[in-house]
């Protein structure tokens, strides 16, 4: 399997699927057409027996720094966006197949929901993960909402999507957000260890062991993408996201209604 397109590639290197975002200009931020293609990326890799592992990550800096709303069309919707953002985390959480994500840096956002729908996450020690929604008058989505708190608890989940702050690679990993925080050398040493470990095992096997595994752990991701989407369709229209957007592009602090 060998998919591109202007942001992303996805390349079969013998049983690992290696998908990356590439737009580094913007630090990988998603647009809907990319998000799309993503979300077919793994529905198809579903289907394919060749594929025995997948490696995400991100072109130079970042891993994905959220949704690029500045390169969406006036004629997507809200609900279509949210749809297209549930689906694609939902196809990395159903893949079949381990999923590894490389968080190389930043994960903000939507980035965050990629990074934890896989299976396996091992991210740069420069690397941190921000939920900023509340700061701009909206709320987590991609799956957030369910997922750090599966992976980490409550706690954690009110702190990063309450508060709006960067979670470093470090603390991520001190909380068991992430399975390790490593130096460069040692992040590709890892990934490629555990992907080559992935790809030669037995593959139903891992599928049913994945399958179990979430359906503890992730039985809620359903219902939470479906709370975000109503949440964020009401949210994008109200004045606290237009003063939220508006302060972000003005570089200022927003000043929410009383």
């Amino acid at each position: 399997m060998t998919e591109n397109s202007p942001k992303l590639t996805a390349v079969r290197d013998g049983r690992v699927l290696r998908v990356t975002l590439t737009n580094p200009e913007r630090l990988n931020a998603i647009d809907y057409a990319t998000m799309a293609v993503l979300g077919d990326v793994f529905s198809e890799a579903a289907g394919d027996p060749a594929v025995r592992a997948i490696v995400i990550t991100g072109e130079g800096k970042a891993f994905c720094t959220g949704a690029d709303l500045s390169a969406m069309s006036g004629e997507i919707t809200p609900e279509e966006v949210m749809d297209c953002a549930g689906r694609l985390v939902t196809a990395i959480a159903e893949t079949p197949v381990p999923v590894i994500a490389r968080v190389n840096g930043p994960a903000a956002g939507v980035g965050v929901g990629i990074a934890l729908a896989a299976d396996l996450v091992y991210a740069a020690e420069s690397a941190y993960f921000l939920l900023s929604f509340t700061n701009i008058g909206l709320m987590p989505d991609g799956g957030t909402t369910a997922l750090i708190a599966a992976a980490a608890g409550r706690a954690l989940a009110n702190e990063m999507a309450l508060l709006g702050e960067r979670l470093p690679a470090a603390a991520a990993r001190e909380a068991g957000l992430v399975n390790a925080a490593l130096a460069p050398a040692e992040l590709d040493t890892k990934v490629e260890e555990a992907a080559a470990k992935l790809a030669h095992g037995p593959r139903r096997a891992l599928e049913l062991t994945k399958q179990a595994l979430n359906a503890t752990s992730l039985a809620p991701l359903g219902a939470a993408l479906a709370r975000e989407k109503a949440g964020q369709v009401e949210l994008l229209g109200s004045p606290d996201f237009i003063e939220g957007a508006t302060a972000m592009l003005q570089k200022r602090k927003a000043v929410f209604a009383e």
